[in-house]
């Protein structure tokens, strides 16, 4: 199998640096339009395809983001391992703005978004007890690093549903509860990408410490647009050293990212809606062939 790197590009990040053979496709899937068309391409050989999680120009707030169209959209596109990058606040003194934190944990505090792929006739469970693929993080990891980027390798990422930002008392608590960096997109993004047995990586970018911070009321936006564009640009330059790491002949992931559906369907064949079968097609065929 060929390697096909999928970009999901938060705030600010809304290309590929390099990217030949460029082409905005669009791409209609069973559960919708996602936020835009896609950019496709390669990069230093290696077929690449991005993916503006807001819209260009950022017209998608997160909750109206229609998380399973664009993981659906990049299934459909032959995409093997999906990169999120995002903004992010910071719960700790040390994961300082401007620094780069690789996610290996959710706290999923969204509750108006759509979670699944499946649903009645046709029940699955998947698994999430480790969202993310290692083999992802070291690449992406090691691709941040090399761009100079102060890297935390780990991390518990709170997704909110926003579009309003925390309260102090919401602030403190998610300290209480060891998280390390509050966002509002990566959730259910990473769900859905287990779902649709794609390895998943998070690099979450931080603009600024959330409320908590002491020194939160001085902070100006201009302030935190100044750190969203220095971390912008290290981003691309992130992302345009991932083929390098990643390689174009793709083995079998080792944590079973592109396995998770094997034992996850629990509706019995002959109960299966038709319907759902051949919706979930597009994202599941390996297990409904």
């Amino acid at each position: 199998m060929q390697t096909k790197i999928g970009i999901i590009g938060g705030s600010g990040v809304y290309d590929i640096d390099g990217l030949e053979n460029r082409d905005w496709v669009t791409v209609e899937t069973p559960w919708g339009m996602p936020s835009d068309d896609l950019l496709t391409g390669t990069l230093d050989g290696i077929d690449m395809v991005f993916l503006p999680r807001h819209g260009r120009g950022h017209v998608q707030t997160p909750s109206t983001v229609n998380y399973r169209a664009n993981i659906a959209a990049l299934k459909m596109l032959g995409v093997t391992d999906v990169f999120s990058v995002s903004a992010c606040g910071s719960f700790r003194e040390d994961m300082a703005p401007g620094d780069f934190v690789i996610v290996d944990q959710f706290i999923d505090r969204t509750f108006a978004r759509e979670k699944s792929f499946f649903g009645p006739g046709l029940v699955a469970h998947v698994s999430v007890a480790h969202p993310t693929c290692s083999r992802l993080m070291d690449a992406a990891e090691a691709a941040a690093r090399a761009t100079g980027t102060t890297v935390h390798r780990g991390g518990t990422y709170l997704a909110m549903e926003g579009p309003q930002f925390s309260s102090m008392a919401e602030s403190h608590l998610y300290r209480q509860w060891g998280c390390d960096v509050i966002g509002m997109t990566n959730m259910p993004e990473a769900k859905l990408a287990r779902e649709a047995e794609l390895c998943y990586a998070s690099i979450a970018m931080i603009t600024d410490y959330d409320s908590w911070h002491p020194d939160h009321g001085a902070v100006e936006i201009s302030d935190i647009i100044r750190t969203l564009h220095g971390n912008s640009a290290k981003a691309r330059e992130t992302v345009a050293g991932l083929p390098a790491q990643l390689g174009p002949d793709r083995a079998p992931c080792p944590c079973g990212c592109d396995t998770a559906l094997e034992f996850a369907i629990m509706t019995a064949p002959e109960k299966r809606d038709p319907l759902m079968v051949e919706r979930l097609r597009t994202i599941a065929a390996r297990v409904l062939s």
